[in-house]
Formats: C-alpha cells, structure tokens, sequence
C-alpha cells in the first residue's frame, strides 16, 4: 500500500520556492563545474588531469551518499540543503579569494572539486526525499516534469555562460559566481516551512541504519527490481553518453560546430521531453513508461551507431534526448510514490550510489574498447541490449504482478 502524505491543499508558492532555490543552485553548480574543467584543459592539456578532476568531482558524492541518506531521514532536510549549499559555497569563496590572490596551483582545484562533491553527496537525497513533503503525491509527476525542464534549460545555458565567464573575465568570477548562486539558494529556501519527518522508532547508530536501509531497499519487490534495471540502464547508456562526441569526431570531422551541436540536440530533446512530461501530468504505469523509454534507447542509440548523415545523425540525438526526462521522472516519482517517508533518504542515497558506480564502471570498459572497436559497434550493441534491457524489465515486473504502477 502506498505511504500517504498528509496534504491539506497544494502549496504551490512553496512548490515554486523550492524548484527556484534548487535551480539556482544548479546552475551556478554547472558553471563553475564548465569553467574548471575547461580551465584545467587549458592549462594542461593532459587527458590525466582531467581524468582527476573527473575522479575528484564523482568519487565522493558516491562515498558519501549512504551517510547522507542516514543524515536526510535522520534530520530536517531543508536544514540539511541549505547546510550542504553554505559548505559549498564556503569552499568556493576560499578557492575564489586563494586564486585572486595569486595562488592558482591545479591541485587546489582538485581539493575543492573534493569539497564540492561531498556537499553534492549530502544534498542530492535530501532534495529527492523532501519533494514528497512538499508536493501533493498526485501533483508529483507534473512538478517533476517542470523541474526536469528547468534542468534542461539551464543545462543549455550553463556551458555558454561557463566559456562566457571564463574567457572574458576569468575563473576567478566564475567562482564568485556560483558563491552567489548558492547564497541565493539558501535564502529562497529558508522562506520555505518544512517539518522534520516523524519517525516510528528511536534512532539507533548509523550503521544500524545503514543496514536497515539496504535491508528494506532490496527486500522491497518492486523496488529491487527498479535499482537492478537503473543499473543496467545508466551502464549501458554511458557509451552514448560519454563516447557520442567521440564518434562524431572520427566519423563527421572535428569542427567545434559539430561537437556543439551533438551536445545541443540532446538537451533540446531533453527540454521538450521535460515540457511533454509537465503538460502530461501522471503516467499511468511508471513501469511500462520507464519499459518503452529503455527500448527507445536502444533503437535510437543504434541507429546512432550506424547514422551516414551529421543531420540525420542529430536528429536521432534529439529524439533520443526527449525520453530521458520521461523515464527519470517517472522512476523518480515512482519511488517517491511507494517508499515510507522516514526512509525515503537512504534509497535515494542508493539510487545515487548505484549511479554514480554504474557509470565509472561502465567507462573503464568502454574507454579502453574504444580505441580497439568502432564507436558504432559498441554504440549499436550497447542499443541491442537497452532494448532487452527494457523488455526484461516489463516482463519482470509482470511475472511479479507489479504491473500498473
């Protein structure tokens, strides 16, 4: 049976408060997130620094995230936000104030990158958990939608804004930047009135939740089977995420129009997905939702693979890109929908867990085939496999009778 949220009506200027806090804070997140990855590029170009970077951006939001799933049902999770934002941005300004006043040595950039990634650790299940004591369950799909469009947006925007910033007034405002975003996060936050969960029992020790967590997570039938199909999914969408630009060099030429544009067409796909999803309102069953959105990435990731034509090429990019809001928006609220609140935090906290491992994963293996295997091949197999991916999933589901959901 499904948790209920007591609800009296929609809140919506608490809705609106919470999507503009998190929003901000996103964007001054990717900016900066643009800026340093393009400033380490710069000054290095080395394929081993960026690597690091990568590694010191990823690795610790990874780390942490079981503790922060702890922490967010343990605590109150506006609280632990704007808490994760302030050490964020605290970082940023030290990083900011060491760079203006001469000290710019890469490795400080890593040590921050660090920093910044465990703040995101902290914060990405607590904001997860919190949309259901906000939203109205059955208004959860539309504001996902909207939120996932908002992301969209400001996923096209930031890189532009990152280059703008960096090649015209330097890094250092790009860190001033994302101190100020932050800032502003937490102010709009702190307008909102959110209670702390009410839990059923006494907390006991961070282990023992911990336990209870992954205990409750892979005990859940329905649950299981959807961090065994998110796996597999992120882990076979990372080629075409990672490797597409890649291809288009190798297959179309390098002009930097190009490697723009493959990065656009997704996000604009992504956009009118998030827009379709926010119109739509509710999909009727998450599940046969989420089923034909793996199977359409697989057709559409290998036909990628085997695209002749730059044209044809981004149009199947675009395509594909509208069904990534549908199948996070539907699976997000899908969980949100059937877990107890007081737990709420350490699934999601496993949900990013086994995202954040599915992808590193997924590239030491695809990396390296890369050089050995055309990009097509492993782009039109990795298709095939979404594809039974997709009907695994629905048919798993149906043999379960966890169908309508």
């Amino acid at each position: 049976m499904k948790p209920s949220l007591k609800q009296d009506n929609y809140p919506l200027k608490k809705v609106i408060l919470f999507l503009a806090s998190q929003n901000i804070s996103l964007f001054g997140s990717n900016v900066v997130g643009f800026a340093i990855i393009w400033h380490i590029t710069l000054q290095t170009s080395s394929g081993k620094w960026v690597m690091a970077f990568t590694i010191c951006s990823t690795l610790p939001q990874v780390l942490i995230s079981l503790w922060a799933g702890v922490w967010a049902d343990r605590y109150n999770r506006k609280y632990l936000i704007m808490l994760s934002d302030t050490f964020i941005a605290l970082a940023t300004f030290g990083l900011a104030v060491a760079f203006w006043s001469g000290y710019e040595k890469l490795e400080l950039l890593l040590a921050v990158s660090v920093i910044r990634s465990l703040g995101g650790g902290i914060q990405v299940p607590a904001v997860s958990a919190l949309f259901p004591q906000i939203v109205p369950v059955e208004k959860l799909t539309r504001i996902q939608g909207i939120n996932q469009t908002l992301n969209s947006v400001l996923l096209l925007l930031s890189p532009a804004v990152g280059g703008l910033v960096l090649g015209t007034v330097g890094i250092f405002w790009a860190f001033l930047l994302d101190v100020i975003t932050a800032s502003l996060a937490v102010i709009v936050l702190s307008f909102i009135q959110v209670e702390k969960v009410a839990r059923k029992s006494e907390k006991t020790s961070v282990l023992t939740e911990l336990r209870q967590g992954l205990a409750y997570s892979f005990n859940h039938k329905l649950l299981r089977l959807i961090l065994i199909g998110f796996g597999l999914s992120v882990f076979l969408i990372t080629p075409a995420a990672v490797l597409t630009p890649l291809l288009v060099e190798r297959t179309f030429g390098g002009e930097v129009w190009r490697l723009t544009a493959n990065e656009m067409v997704w996000t604009i796909g992504s956009l009118v997905g998030g827009f379709f999803v926010s119109l739509k309102g509710e999909f009727k069953d998450k599940i046969l939702t989420a089923a034909i959105c793996l199977v359409a990435f697989g057709v559409t990731f290998a036909l990628l693979g085997i695209a002749g034509n730059f044209t044809l090429y981004l149009l199947i990019m675009g395509i594909s890109g509208f069904f990534m809001p549908l199948i996070a928006t539907s699976q997000t609220v899908l969980i949100q929908e059937i877990v107890e609140p007081t737990i709420m935090g350490r699934v999601f906290s496993l949900v990013q867990i086994v995202a954040g491992s599915a992808m590193p994963v997924a590239i030491l293996l695809f990396g390296p085939l890369a050089d050995m295997v055309s990009i097509g091949s492993i782009l039109l197999v990795t298709g095939v496999m979404l594809v039974a991916v997709g009907i695994w999933y629905r048919l798993a589901a149906k043999g379960a009778g966890l169908t309508n959901r």
